[in-house]
């Protein structure tokens, strides 16, 4: 039996630590027979693990499609490989598809959330029930390719316990943390609108870049937060502990933006839940799946200012109950979302549907 060939949308990207994971935790089982990028990566910073992969993956960005599905049909002529899979459901899964053709060999796909909007219906249900294999890390796009026929297992990324870890709540005054791209669909102008309706002192800092930061730095000025409010930047995971235990409270205010694009279940959910955080979240994508209200977080309604600032002031004056939903978070985390456990899980998973060949477990070590 050979292994498995994985087609990337690009490589390095800073916001796809579940691709990182999984395909480090496939190349430990031995499972891994090849890897391509169709783009350079985004050049931010690098989260731990990625050096292993350098040599793994190529890239051939420099290629225009139909040249990217000639050169890895002819590179996988000269390996042993059994299956194709791809991340995500637009352009990789396309590609998979027509080398998986050109070689007689079955493929499939992992979808997360915008990339399965990024295709035409027909395109995606096409795409879907060829695929001999579709994982969903989330219910809210499970459901998009459920509705097409197609069988998908449902199989959440995990995050590391050991990286993200519980540490003592700071002294006031109350300190909070958002951590995304500065998108829209990520809310950050509601949180900025929310923050200054509050009647004490606070100290929010938004982690991560992106288009909307000039937009986000008028907002702060113009409600005059310059003082409370930073605008951090991108991190890497190597970098994001620190942040998190420095809050009390990670706040994940998403919204589904006007071309209908939103967030499936964000990476700062699972590493504040991790982190033994409380979070404030809105009712958002598969948000909900991870945070049940009231026991390891808080759910709102999404573009609402006023209840996002009330829900956050009821933590400040509430002590007891934001202890106890950072304990539960973590101890919810440590249930459900342990990366090991789902790394392993999905490697398992991979290895049945293609019918591979895979070592022994070994335990996944970022």
């Amino acid at each position: 039996m050979g292994g498995l060939a994985v087609i990337l949308s690009g490589f390095p990207r800073h916001s796809e630590t579940f691709a990182l994971n999984e395909l480090r935790a496939l190349e430990n089982r031995g499972l891994l027979g090849g890897a391509f990028a169709l783009k350079e990566g985004d050049g931010k910073p690098l989260h731990p693990g990625y050096e292993s992969l350098y040599q793994r993956v190529e890239v051939i960005s420099e290629l225009d499609t139909q040249e990217q599905i000639n050169f890895i049909t002819e590179r996988l002529k000269e390996k042993q490989i059994s299956a194709i899979h791809a991340y995500f459901a637009h352009t990789p899964t396309d590609i998979a598809m027509k080398v998986a053709k050109n070689l007689d060999l079955p493929y499939g796909f992992s979808t997360h959330a915008k990339d399965a909007r990024k295709v035409s219906s027909s395109d995606l249900a096409q795409r879907a029930q060829k695929a001999s294999c579709i994982v969903a890390c989330n219910p809210d796009v499970a459901s998009e390719l459920k509705s097409f026929g197609a069988a998908v297992t449902l199989m959440p990324h995990g995050v590391d316990l050991e990286r993200f870890s519980p540490s003592a709540l700071p002294s006031k005054p109350l300190r909070l943390l958002a951590v995304g791209r500065l998108v829209a669909k990520k809310g950050f102008d509601d949180l900025i609108k929310a923050v200054a309706q509050l009647p004490f002192s606070f100290h929010l800092r938004i982690v991560g870049d992106g288009p909307l930061q000039s937009l986000l730095e008028t907002l702060i000025k113009q409600h005059g937060l310059k003082d409370c409010i930073e605008l951090v930047g991108s991190l890497s995971h190597a970098q994001l502990p620190a942040e998190y235990a420095q809050a009390h409270l990670v706040i994940v205010p998403s919204v589904v933006d006007e071309s209908g694009d939103r967030d499936g279940l964000p990476n700062v959910v699972l590493e504040a839940m991790a982190s033994g955080r409380a979070i404030i979240a809105t009712k958002v994508g598969a948000i909900s799946s991870a945070i049940a209200s009231g026991f390891n977080g808080l759910l709102i309604a999404p573009n609402h200012p006023t209840q996002l600032a009330q829900a956050i002031s009821s933590l400040e004056k509430n002590s007891q109950l934001l202890e106890n939903l950072a304990k539960n978070a973590r101890a919810y985390a440590e249930l459900h979302y342990d990366l090991n456990t789902c790394s392993q899980r999905f490697c398992d998973f991979i290895a049945a549907a293609y019918h591979l060949e895979a070592t022994p477990r070994k335990d996944y070590h970022v």
